[in-house]
């Protein structure tokens, strides 16, 4: 599913920003004037709001590289870097690579994928904050190494044991800031599997960074040294308003994710993104569908997935179902785009199931004995480990959107939008000057805006980041030239 450097339509818990005055706020010239809390819109108020902004978009090819500016009382005060991070169950990420079975495998990464946009699945669509050229977020997660043995779950399920036992531990607080091993969801073992994982702690650690204004591109990377795994790509949307609903596609530069298993000689996986549609803009209920194809493919193993998402019964109802397979194919002649493409000789297992609720897995090219691979419903969306506030840099999300962000909180919605307004008027001058002195944008953490294969290479400096990031060292100097 297709995230965003420009908002996104979906929501998670709100973030819960630092309390001090940011120095984005002095500078803006806003005072500590009292300011009375104002009445805040209804959805529908908002919606209809919302509606009438995007009409001005009808027939516009690409509404997200347009750029346009919300009013604050419209957006969910969350910085977009913060929220796109694709880590919403980061225990099916760290078990990536742990079978020895290839075909294992690339169920343990299909495990991750249909867990990576959980917000999905448990939140209502949002809009989160435009991020601003040059800015950047930083985050771990101490993550319980507790996800089921793919070969544990068939094991279990060939010897008619009960399904998957999957529960979520704990919760923190909704606004927490700081991950314990009981606020992580848990994902235990079956019943009848074999020896169970220790539980022990993982560190995950994840950089992005704001790469390109003009198209609006961000940079990510995800790095868990431990278990050899990393992840990186760009995020970039496309937006199309049809007149009742929104398309959203990935941009050109969104090649997908792709993960990197170290320990397995640097085996290689691409996470295409499918489309995906915002509804209900007429009936005032906003809904997410997601549909058409993605494609999973690990070059090295020589093994692919297609995942085909339905998007409506033929009564209209939104079904959420998605279908896969899981096959051989020729990496010089891959030429397999549909389900039906694919010879049953060829047919390694297929998937089946809901991607909002559970999802299955059948060996072979005709087995109906479906074998659970993840269930969604119990799990939820985990904190992150953040930077102190006063180690946070002044282009750093939460601290760049700090003044926003307590105005929307505090219902100062004429303020926020004041404060969004100048920020983003700053950023505008500074691309002004740079226009005028002939200089070009460079980011600080990942080597150029964008790279032709949809694959971003981390500076030294974005190296240096990760690793203080796996020690727990937060301390990083000030950016010399800032984008806004």
């Amino acid at each position: 599913m297709a995230s965003t450097s420009s908002g996104s339509f979906d929501d998670s818990p709100a973030s819960t920003a630092p309390s001090e005055t940011s120095s984005e706020t002095e500078t803006a010239g806003v005072t500590g004037a009292a300011h009375a809390p104002e009445k805040s819109p209804d959805d529908t108020s908002k919606l209809r709001m919302f509606l009438g902004i995007l009409r001005k978009f009808i027939g516009v090819a690409d509404i997200a590289s347009v750029r346009f500016s919300l009013p604050a009382q419209l957006l969910e005060p969350t910085p977009n870097l913060e929220y796109w991070n694709y880590l919403d169950q980061p225990n099916t990420f760290i078990a990536i690579g742990d079978s020895n079975d290839e075909l294992e495998r690339m169920l343990e990464v299909l495990r991750f994928w249909f867990t990576k946009d959980l917000k999905y699945v448990k939140g209502k669509p949002c809009k989160p904050y435009n991020s601003a050229l040059g800015e950047f977020f930083r985050c771990n997660w101490d993550v319980e190494d507790n996800a089921p043995a793919i070969s544990a779950i068939k094991a279990a399920s060939m010897n008619g044991s009960a399904a998957s036992s999957i529960k979520a531990g704990k919760h923190t607080p909704t606004g927490s800031r700081h991950a314990s091993s009981s606020s992580i969801p848990k994902i235990t073992n079956l019943e009848a599997a074999a020896t169970p994982k220790s539980g022990k702690k993982v560190k995950v650690s994840y950089l992005t960074e704001q790469t390109s204004h003009h198209p609006p591109v961000s940079a990510f990377f995800v790095d868990c040294p431990e278990k050899g795994l990393t992840a990186r790509g760009f995020d970039q949307l496309s937006a199309k308003f049809t007149g009742t609903s929104i398309k959203i596609t990935p941009g050109e530069h969104n090649l997908g994710i792709f993960i990197t298993l170290a320990k397995r000689d640097n085996e290689t996986y691409q996470l295409t993104h499918p489309a995906a549609h915002l509804g209900g803009l007429l009936r005032g209920s906003l809904s997410v569908i997601v549909g058409e194809r993605c494609n999973v493919t690990c070059e090295k193993t020589k093994i692919k997935t297609i995942l085909q998402y339905m998007e409506e019964g033929w009564l209209g109802k939104t079904q959420n179902k998605v279908e896969g397979v899981v096959f051989r194919y020729d990496p010089e002649q891959d030429d397999k785009v549909r389900i039906r493409d694919v010879p049953e000789k060829d047919v390694l297992a297929r998937i089946s199931g809901t991607w909002k609720d559970k999802i299955f897995f059948s060996m072979g090219a005709k087995s109906d004995q479906l074998i659970p691979l993840i269930d969604l419903a119990p799990l939820s969306v985990p904190p992150k480990v953040l930077p102190p506030t006063a180690q946070q840099l002044s282009n750093e999300s939460l601290r760049f959107w700090s003044g926003v962000t307590d105005a929307i909180t505090a219902r100062q919605f004429s303020r926020a939008t004041t404060l969004k307004q100048e920020l983003e008027e700053r950023q505008r001058a500074k691309a002004k000057e740079r226009e005028e002195r002939g200089v070009e944008w460079q980011p600080r953490f990942f080597v150029g805006a964008v790279t032709p294969l949809g694959k971003p290479e981390l500076t030294d400096e974005g190296k240096q980041v990760l690793k203080g990031l796996q020690e727990g060292k937060w301390e990083l100097k000030e950016s010399e030239v800032l984008g806004a």
